[in-house]
């Protein structure tokens, strides 16, 4: 899905400008809901020592992505700007992400290279440091040569090491996501109509049926993003450097999930799916992946296996994301069309199945292993 209705990664758009307003309170929904940001200065007074007695004509503020992510401005006594990011979380996001997995796992991914760097907590968010770099298009994933940055930077991604169980989480996830999505109830009689329409008894089958044939695919479990669309990737074009933000939805999951789901996002924020990267851009992808210091000494049949297991999780990318549009439907103050998003995703779920299963079914009979 689109980075401006999901996630709030639009910092780095910002940032660049150097026109940081002056400190305000921020409403932590961006509507009202009457929930109010600590003052930003106050915040980091009382989160690093080193500030408490800053004055605040020194302090400014630019809030962004709709009163979620703000920018803080230190001016210091070398007239150079400290800049911080304070990261809200949304409104009614624990029904959709779990917060202590994600604390849990951002010390280990930012130790390893990964994201800004966590430098404080409180009650409903978090302030990081600041990454000088912009925020990539849709357009910008397709390009070759990014293509095969965004494959190293995830071979690397999936090698953290997080303690604690690792156990894929998908089913789990996509089972939680079930259960809260088929007892939901519209004000609006329109969107109840549209609600009713949808069988769950049917997207129950859907899963468990591609449940029973991804597990034969002995995918590799890994510590996956599971949200790696243009938005939560940055790249310093100077340095060509490429940052993984975001980890709101990271977990031990499947490698071909992690894959399958980033090859979705190709469709950006009009959600054209005709732009899912065909065989060719996918090999190029893999090769940097599987080898990235021998690229094109990838075996055929290690490429082929990446093939068939990345396209059978493009369906459980659907699913999953469909299921979570219904629950966001609901509960997100967000002024979008959550519910056709929904109806969006499960279709092309639809369309896709009979390819797909029908290729995993060929390759698990050819190799011996169905």
């Amino acid at each position: 899905m689109g980075a401006e209705q999901r996630s709030s990664n639009d910092v780095v758009a910002a940032a660049m400008e150097k026109s940081i307003r002056a400190g305000e309170e921020a409403s932590a929904n961006g509507g009202g809901s009457g929930v109010v940001v600590p003052r930003g200065s106050h915040l980091c007074k009382d989160l690093f020592k080193e500030w408490s007695s800053l004055d605040n004509s020194r302090v400014s503020i630019e809030t962004v992505s709709g009163g979620i992510t703000n920018l803080l401005s230190v001016r210091e006594d070398s007239n150079a700007d400290s800049v911080l990011t304070i990261r809200l979380y949304g409104p009614n996001t624990d029904f959709v992400i779990d917060r202590k997995r994600e604390l849990k796992a951002i010390p280990y991914l930012s130790a390893a290279g990964f994201g800004a760097e966590l430098l404080g907590i409180f009650k409903n968010g978090m302030v990081q440091s600041f990454i000088n770099a912009r925020t990539l298009s849709p357009s910008d994933m397709s390009n070759p040569k990014i293509a095969a940055a965004i494959a190293r930077e995830l071979r690397k991604f999936h090698q953290v090491d997080i303690p604690g169980s690792k156990e894929s989480q998908l089913w789990n996830d996509i089972f939680k996501f079930l259960k809260q999505a088929a007892v939901l109830k519209f004000d609006d009689s329109e969107k109840q109509a549209k609600y009713e329409a949808i069988s769950f008894d049917e997207i129950c089958e859907e899963i468990n049926r591609l449940k029973d044939l991804i597990e034969l695919l002995n995918a590799p479990v890994v510590f996956a993003h599971n949200d790696l669309l243009a938005g939560n990737l940055m790249l310093n074009d100077e340095e060509e450097k490429l940052y993984f933000i975001d980890f709101e939805y990271g977990s031990y999951s499947y490698r071909g999930y992690d894959i399958a789901n980033h090859f979705n996002e190709y469709a950006g924020f009009d959600c054209d799916y005709s732009l899912y990267p065909d065989k060719d851009r996918q090999y190029h992808f893999f090769r940097s992946y599987l080898q990235p210091d021998k690229p094109d000494e990838v075996p055929d049949k290690d490429l082929e296996a990446l093939h068939i297991e990345t396209n059978t999780f493009r369906l459980a990318s659907h699913i999953y994301w469909a299921l979570w549009a219904l629950i966001q439907a609901k509960v997100s103050p967000i002024d979008f069309d959550y519910l056709s998003y929904f109806f969006l995703r499960y279709d092309e779920y639809k369309k896709q199945k009979e390819v797909c299963f029908s290729l995993a079914q060929l390759y698990l009979s050819g190799s011996g292993s169905g």
